[in-house]
């Protein structure tokens, strides 16, 4: 366990200084805050939707199944597990606990900035996919997309800065929308789906490979933020039992049923001859059923319940925002977010998920695994705030987004390898990198912090 500190009379940076632990009087039960919070995040439309098209055209529905449920395990033990225990265990948001790795000053870009300027993503892909299916439940042509698009965007950026609080009422009962909606595909094709056959023969089993990877890394991925932002949920659990429960309930759970459902209904589907091989959404397949009247109604509904998570990456993202530019209006930095996630949802970049979902993974796959070898080597515990910029925690992020984001580079230079599920690639560099690093001695001391608690 490393003890060295600078003496208090070193100061603290504001953001640190202000920073008060969450009571544990204040928290609660893991069934009322983390698991239905994770939960609605795996409901969203956009999750689930084409999920098929990461390799149950080439591995099979059982292939598929499984990279779901290893891809759901991972998320929970590498990726949220740690965090969310630091967390509860010190009651303090990611961008003050970030610090004991990237350091006091580092900790300002790396997780805060950066978690606040990849939420714009996440709102881009939200308005792409928002826009396609109101245009769909309208019957409207590009231009009412273009349109929806724009409004979409500014609208949640603006509640998101100015009145979460109203959205945050609603948003308990809109993910009973896309649930009803998943059940409803599993009634009418769930039964066929074990009698699917691949339409892409591959020898051997690589085929079944390359659907297990490319569902790992797509499921990883989409949970990259998430899994950092454990510690935000972390700090209103009240033990380690909750923090446990939340994942498994919130994030096993939720991405088996989601995933999982949706993959057995476009295999179903497929089996069937309701929807051709070339396609890879779960609400095609439901078309194929439903009335025309019905189906919009669905699409405008999925859209609905979207709502909420668009306006919480706003909210995310002005959070960040102020606590690492404390001297910028809010009301700037979010526009200028803003329209980059317009630009994102207009252009159609935010369509491309593999390529959203690789480039997120590989910011937090290895800021994950930094940050857990970082609680391992402190003893379990958060060893506090370090000075300036933390090498161990800088070398270990920089490597191992390299190797997160080869699949992206290898899609642009084929002679670039793409790493097979890159985003887990990128947190097991991440990991070591600075298991060996801190272990070597470069680390920065740790500076005091007279308000922390240890629960």
């Amino acid at each position: 366990m490393s003890t060295e500190t600078i003496p208090t009379s070193s100061p603290l940076p504001d953001y640190i200084a202000s920073a008060t632990p969450n009571p544990p009087a204040n928290r609660a039960p893991w069934y009322s805050n983390t698991a239905p919070t994770f939960a609605g995040i795996f409901l969203w439309f956009v999750f689930w939707n084409s999920m098929s098209g990461n390799g149950l055209s080439v591995g099979g529905l059982l292939a598929s199944l499984g990279g779901v449920v290893v891809g759901a395990l991972i998320c929970h033990f590498l990726f949220y597990l740690a965090p969310g225990l630091l967390g509860m265990k010190t009651g303090l948001p990611l961008y003050v606990v970030g610090t004991s790795t990237f350091g006091a000053i580092g900790g300002l870009i790396m997780p805060g900035f950066l978690m606040g300027a990849l939420q714009f993503g996440w709102l881009g892909v939200n308005a792409y996919g928002s826009a396609d299916a109101l245009m769909q439940g309208f019957g409207g042509d590009k231009n009412m997309f273009y349109a929806l698009a724009v409004v979409w965007t500014v609208v949640a950026a603006f509640v998101g800065l100015k009145g979460i609080q109203y959205v945050a009422k609603v948003a308990t009962f809109l993910p009973i929308i896309p649930l009803v909606v998943l059940i409803v595909g599993l009634a009418y094709f769930g039964a066929s789906a074990f009698s699917y056959k691949p339409g892409v023969v591959v020898e051997g089993s690589s085929g079944g490979m390359a659907a297990l990877f490319g569902m790992i890394g797509a499921i990883v991925g989409f949970f990259g933020t998430a899994g950092a932002a454990g510690v935000d949920f972390g700090t209103n659990s009240r033990d380690a039992n909750d923090v446990k429960m939340g994942g498994l309930i919130g994030v096993v759970v939720a991405i088996i049923l989601t995933a999982g459902i949706s993959l057995l209904v476009v295999a179903g589907a497929r089996a069937t001859g309701a929807i051709p091989e070339t396609e890879n959404l779960m609400t095609a397949a439901l078309n194929v059923k439903l009335t025309g009247g019905l189906y919009k109604a669905i699409m405008i509904g999925l859209t609905l319940a979207s709502f909420p998570g668009a306006c919480f990456s706003s909210f995310i993202a002005a959070n960040s925002f102020k606590t690492v530019m404390p001297k910028v209006n809010p009301l700037v930095s979010v526009g200028i977010g803003t329209v980059v996630s317009i630009i994102l949802a207009v252009t159609g970049l935010a369509a491309n998920l593999p390529s959203v979902f690789g480039i997120i993974g590989a910011s937090f796959g290895p800021i994950c695994g930094a940050m857990t070898a970082d609680y391992i080597l402190n003893g379990y515990r958060w060893s506090g705030p370090r000075a300036g910029f933390n090498p161990a925690g800088w070398v270990a992020w920089a490597v191992g987004f390299f190797v997160g984001v080869m699949p992206n580079l290898h899609a642009v230079a084929p002679a670039i390898p793409a790493v097979p599920a890159a985003p887990v690639a990128a947190y097991i560099v991440g990991f070591i990198l600075y298991y060996v690093l801190y272990t070597a001695g470069l680390k920065t001391p740790v500076l005091d912090m007279p308000q922390r608690i240890d629960v």
